[in-house]
């Protein structure tokens, strides 16, 4: 069984991600991400604010994404950002890298390696127990 490498296309998600913002977002994205397997890497550099309708869109694309068998990964999370995603637990749900370039290069690694912050957070957690 062979499986089709797939093409990863950025965007830059805007400074502003609240209602308005999202919703042509998302109508633009939809019209890119017909294919199968899209690869999409959402790059949040921008962002300085995000309400529940923002991470409603984030994870509509994801939602979108998935139905076709790809998948969306945030770059360059800024950590006030992080931490909304965090309090809502989306976080979970995306991979996040630092930059864009190690988000796109991760579409073409093995899925045996996992982001710094999954990676972070197991330390922690072995942390904690190690502590008990």
């Amino acid at each position: 069984m062979r499986i089709r490498p797939c093409t990863v296309t950025v965007t830059q998600l805007p400074e502003k991600l609240k209602t308005k913002e999202g919703r042509l977002f998302f109508a633009d994205l939809q019209r890119r991400i017909k294919v199968e397997r899209p690869c999409i890497v959402l790059d949040c550099a921008k962002v300085r604010e995000m309400d529940k309708h923002a991470i409603h869109m984030l994870l509509c694309c994801l939602e979108e994404a998935m139905k076709r068998n790809g998948d969306v990964k945030l770059a360059a999370v800024a950590p006030s950002i992080s931490e909304i995603l965090e309090l809502t637990r989306v976080d979970r749900l995306f991979e996040i890298y630092e930059t864009q370039t190690e988000a796109v290069n991760s579409f073409f690694r093995p899925r045996l390696e996992r982001p710094l912050q999954a990676r972070e957070e197991d330390n922690s957690d072995q942390m904690s127990e190690s502590a008990a």
